[in-house]
């Protein structure tokens, strides 16, 4: 069983800044893509960025250019470097990861939630 486990959110001042991680832990499993999504209230879930394996990246119209997507892929570990927060920006954010076991199953995993709130 893989886990992700998410860290990083908090508050923070519209323009500020603020980095999550997340890290997959198991055993006998390698990381496909990887990525953020992310819920404000009364919305639904929405993709952040996304990023595979080889580091190709996309990324929502709504964070493009002020966030940045990135890996690790010794360490299954995601990162999210978050720029010109916006008070829209305030959301719980989710860690996501594509798993391929070495049995070669696939499964989708993600993390619990980190709040990220910017105030105005």
């Amino acid at each position: 069983q893989v886990q992700l486990v998410e860290s990083g959110g908090g508050l923070v001042q519209a323009g500020g800044s603020l980095t999550l991680s997340c890290v997959a832990s198991g055993v006998f499993f390698s990381t496909n893509a990887m990525g953020w999504y992310r819920q404000a209230p009364g919305k639904p879930r929405e993709l952040v960025a996304r990023i595979t394996r080889g580091a190709n990246t996309i990324y929502a119209d709504s964070v493009k250019g002020r966030f940045t997507v990135s890996r690790d892929n010794t360490k299954n570990t995601v990162y999210l470097q978050m720029n010109s927060l916006k008070p829209e920006d305030t959301a719980v954010s989710y860690c996501y990861a594509d798993i391929t076991y070495y049995s070669g199953s696939h499964s989708d995993y993600w993390g619990q939630g980190t709040q990220v709130t910017v105030s105005s």
